[in-house]
């Protein structure tokens, strides 16, 4: 076995995959609906007026909101934020469930949540505690609006596969989690965010998708997947922040990162809007019809998934 497929074989079996696999037992059973896109997206795309309302809700892991309580909050807005943008959308308001063992670790949670709702300008309007519980849990949930949609399900073969991310940050040990948001000066994350509507507002992409546990391969795998298209993806394209170990990079959760499927003609103008903001972005592949996803490097090639006979999450 070289490499590559040792590196496949691990990918295959770590957290966010697994998480992100387990999916498809949800999925099928839940029913087919008349959404703007169908279920496996960021968030769900309600027609309203001339554009669309979005709505999303994530939930932490319990031994994260256990171990980092102010990040945990932190997090739930960040995650949400994120997939609200993702879509192409901007963020109104957030919700949170919280459950904590007592009124001491509620409040870390709540003063990040605070945090992240100053940071990224999206008010918490209201919500649901329980300061008595066995453990600590923590879901929020957020609105938006968008003009114009982003979404998993339009990436076509002869795309260009791109990834952005922000480098300027640091791993919130020993979670996976790459955080160029907490020091950020003020208005910087929102700032940033801000490209993703401009570009699906200016015509120059329609698939996206944020890059979440299962790191950016898992996250450009799931956007292939419902795509229903395949891609080749060069390793050794993808931005990579110095001195950080690879194969923990590939499974990073950063609080700032998108795959994108863009047209060959939009790519220069895509990349140097990234550019502009100081974020990095590069072409890592490219978009086909095989429905497989092959990675490639230094030579060596080795297939990550092949969705004709596996389906990752399932989407529908």
């Amino acid at each position: 076995m070289n490499a590559l497929a040792g590196l496949v074989e691990r990918l295959r079996e770590s957290r966010g995959f697994r998480h992100k696999s387990d999916i498809s037992g949800v999925l099928s059973r839940l029913p087919e609906g008349a959404q703007a896109v169908p279920i496996g997206d960021d968030c769900a795309a309600i027609p309203d007026g001339d554009g669309y309302l979005l709505f999303a809700i994530e939930g932490l892991v319990s031994d994260f909101v256990r171990a980092m309580p102010w990040f945990a909050g932190y997090s739930g807005v960040m995650v949400n934020v994120s997939d609200i943008y993702a879509m192409g959308g901007r963020p109104l308001a957030v919700v949170d469930a919280l459950w904590s063992g007592d009124a001491q670790a509620a409040s870390e949670v709540l003063a990040g949540m605070a945090a992240a709702s100053s940071a990224y300008g999206v008010p918490i309007v209201g919500g649901h505690s329980n300061v008595r519980s066995d453990r600590a849990q923590l879901a929020v949930a957020i609105v938006g609006r968008a003009r114009k949609l982003l979404t998993s399900f339009d990436a076509r073969p002869g795309d260009a596969l791109v990834m952005a991310v922000d480098l300027r940050g640091r791993f919130e040990e020993p979670y996976p989690f790459w955080n160029a948001s907490v020091s950020a000066p003020a208005g910087r994350a929102r700032g940033d965010y801000e490209l993703l509507p401009a570009l699906a507002e200016d015509g120059l992409c329609d698939a996206a998708k944020d890059i979440s546990m299962a790191g950016a391969l898992g996250t450009a795998l799931m956007l292939l997947e419902c795509s229903k298209a395949g891609a080749r993806i060069d390793l050794d394209a993808l931005p990579c922040p110095e001195g950080v170990d690879f194969e923990r990079w590939l499974t990073a959760f950063p609080s700032f990162g998108f795959v994108l499927s863009v047209r060959p003609e939009q790519v220069d103008e895509v990349l140097a809007r990234f550019a502009s903001r100081d974020l990095a972005s590069a072409v890592i592949g490219q978009v086909d019809a095989s429905r497989e996803v092959v990675l490639t490097r230094d030579g060596d090639a080795a297939l990550l998934w092949n969705l004709h006979e596996e389906p990752f999450i399932c989407a529908r």
